[in-house]
């Protein structure tokens, strides 16, 4: 079973909430953060996005980002712009997102459950993006990014939480620009917060890390580094409990720069193999399991799979896996997605038109639209003690930072 805990949140006074409030860290790049946070000096972004406090041409992953974050983060506390909880609580974090909506609780999950495999992972990571966490919580001393997990739901603690939400006033409650609807409840209450403590430990064998593997996995190693020098805070790290039950999972497609030396009739050509292939002419989000959209040189096609080009065990079933294992690793060359920089990921929230547009740029050569992950997919998959290709599922709505913080002193 596992122990999850209440902390003490860093986080703004009510009326800054909206103003300090930003979009997730990694689904922004730095141009777009610099737009983002233009005017606005409470946007957490200068924190989680600190390099658009510094010249354009800084190179992210130099040290002087992460100074520039531990900067900034401590004139925020020195301005009032953050305080610090008295006392450890939990805090319960609802999105409504076109009227649908999911509630979660924020809490500290234990880095012992995560080594034990108890938190459990359905994604391997990749190595710059963990060090890019690391190094910036060791230099803020502060887990900005929210890990965002799911279980599977139980009565008891589904109607503690509402229970809360409808006899106690938000702490929380505005609209974002993108018309998600932010709310936050403090649960300050001693015997509540022991309760579930309690239910967690009775009931939940298990948590899965939807959304957050890098944040995670950094959070682990930041206190194995420590060492002895590492604080109690260090021991838990700042996550969002969704039951799986009000979850929603959008596709994860992808994009690449080149086509391993092939000419363009050769790649169509060589696609037969495993794949029927159908000039479209509009974009594709497939409707069905595999199937694929596939944009090249200003053309959609339709991608299905052939009988026989796949397996049908919990991995091998997966459209992420159909691609990998009959396009991308043996057409295109891309062994492992990770660490391959011909390959980037773009989320289902962006929409279509930004493969469009990163293939006719000219950034990249050809861009692939997937069918979504189901959640039963992915808990089956954890389960089973296997991982899915990276990349392979995008959660909405996101939690967004800033709101509630992590120190680890």
């Amino acid at each position: 079973m596992v122990t999850i805990s209440p902390f003490r949140a860093l986080r703004p006074a009510a009326e800054l909430a909206k103003e300090v409030a930003s979009r997730p860290y990694d689904v922004l790049n730095s141009q777009e953060a610099r737009i983002e946070a233009n005017g606005h000096p409470d946007s957490f972004l200068h924190i989680t996005k600190s390099e658009i406090d510094l010249p354009d041409n800084v190179d992210i992953h130099t040290q002087a980002v992460y100074d520039k974050a531990k900067e900034n983060l401590q004139d925020f506390i020195r301005r009032g712009t953050l305080f610090r909880e008295e006392k450890p609580c939990y805090y319960i974090y609802q999105l409504v997102m076109n009227g649908r909506s999911q509630t979660g609780l924020v809490c500290g999950s234990s880095v012992d459950d995560y080594e034990k495999d108890l938190i459990k992972k359905h994604e391997f990571t990749r190595p710059e993006k963990e060090q890019d966490r690391i190094n910036h919580i060791k230099t803020t001393g502060a887990q900005t990014g929210n890990v965002f997990l799911a279980y599977r739901n139980v009565t008891e603690l589904d109607k503690l939480i509402e229970e809360w939400k409808a006899t106690n006033h938000p702490t929380y409650l505005f609209t974002a620009d993108d018309e998600i609807s932010h709310t936050i409840w403090t649960i300050d209450d001693d015997y509540t917060i022991r309760s579930i403590s309690d239910l967690f430990l009775k009931l939940v064998p298990a948590t899965y890390i939807a959304d957050g593997h890098h944040r995670a996995a950094s959070a682990a190693k930041v206190r194995k580094a420590l060492g002895a020098d590492a604080k109690a805070g260090a021991d838990i790290f700042l996550t969002t409990l969704f039951p799986s039950n009000q979850l929603y999972i959008m596709d994860y497609n992808r994009v690449v720069k080149d086509l391993n030396g092939l000419s363009e009739a050769d790649f169509l050509k060589k696609l037969e193999a495993a794949f029927t292939i159908e000039k479209i002419n509009k974009a594709l989000a497939p409707a069905n399991l595999h199937e694929f959209g596939m944009y090249i040189s200003g053309q959609w096609y339709k991608l299905s799979s052939k009988p026989g080009t796949y397996s049908e065990d919990p991995i091998g079933v997966l459209d992420v896996t159909i691609l990998s294992n009959n396009l991308l690793d043996p057409i295109l060359g891309i062994k492992d997605q990770r660490t391959d920089k011909r390959i980037d990921f773009v989320g289902g929230i962006r929409g279509l038109g930004e493969l469009e547009k990163r293939v006719n740029s000219g950034e990249m050569v050809v861009a692939f639209s997937l069918h979504p992950v189901t959640i039963q997919q992915l808990f089956d998959i954890a389960d089973s003690g296997n991982v899915m290709p990276p990349k392979s599922t995008w959660f909405e709505p996101k939690l967004r930072d800033g709101l509630l913080t992590h120190l680890i002193d």
